[in-house]
């Protein structure tokens, strides 16, 4: 869990002001949006054989595995949630005196909140699974080399106990969001 709160937090940090910019300017966007949608589709077990091979088989290289699978989600969501942003309440805020500051900080920000909770909710279920995966793949510890391993040696008890662990730890990551969702953004679905 260490490792998914790591990486997920430095993803966070980074790709909501860079997807908030990238939506706000189409200049950001056309630089960082190529080499975003190349890795997007990637499974990232895909590159986690050079990322091990660059940054060894401990924490180092899952961290970042995990970042690169939560980065995407984020930052495609924070892009859309700006674009899909009415033009009248910008020029709304426009008209009362706001400068662009006041207008991102404003209104900008607030209107994307709801898409940027669902970013992050999407992102956190996909590095949860691609933690759970790089397990398997590469690791001496955790969930999924649990899993593995018990059933290297036919132990079903233990692999379903996984699995049910697996599914309430998804479970409460999930809840955890959106109980953050509730308290930031309580207007969201009453438009």
């Amino acid at each position: 869990m260490q490792r998914l709160v790591v990486a997920f937090l430095w993803a966070a940090v980074i790709a909501v002001p860079l997807g908030l910019a990238s939506g706000y300017s189409s200049k950001i966007r056309a630089v960082f949006e190529p080499i975003i949608e190349f890795y997007r589709p990637l499974p990232p077990l895909a590159y986690y054989t050079i990322l091990v091979l660059w940054l060894g088989i401990e924490n180092k290289s899952k961290i970042a595995l995990l970042f690169l699978a939560c980065f995407a989600p984020i930052y495609v969501s924070c892009v859309s949630a700006v674009i899909k942003i009415k033009e009248d309440y910008i020029n709304s805020a426009y008209t009362v005196g706001a400068n662009k500051w006041q207008i991102f900080i404003y209104v900008i920000f607030p209107a994307c909140l709801p898409d940027m909770f669902t970013g992050l909710r999407t992102a956190l279920g996909v590095g949860y699974t691609t933690l759970v995966s790089a397990e398997m793949v590469a690791a001496t510890s955790g969930m999924g080399w649990m899993v593995l391993d018990a059933s290297r040696f036919l132990r079903s008890d233990i692999v379903f106990l996984g699995i049910i662990i697996m599914g309430i730890t998804g479970i409460l990551l999930d809840k955890g969001i959106q109980i953050i969702e509730h308290k930031v953004v309580p207007w969201k679905g009453r438009e």
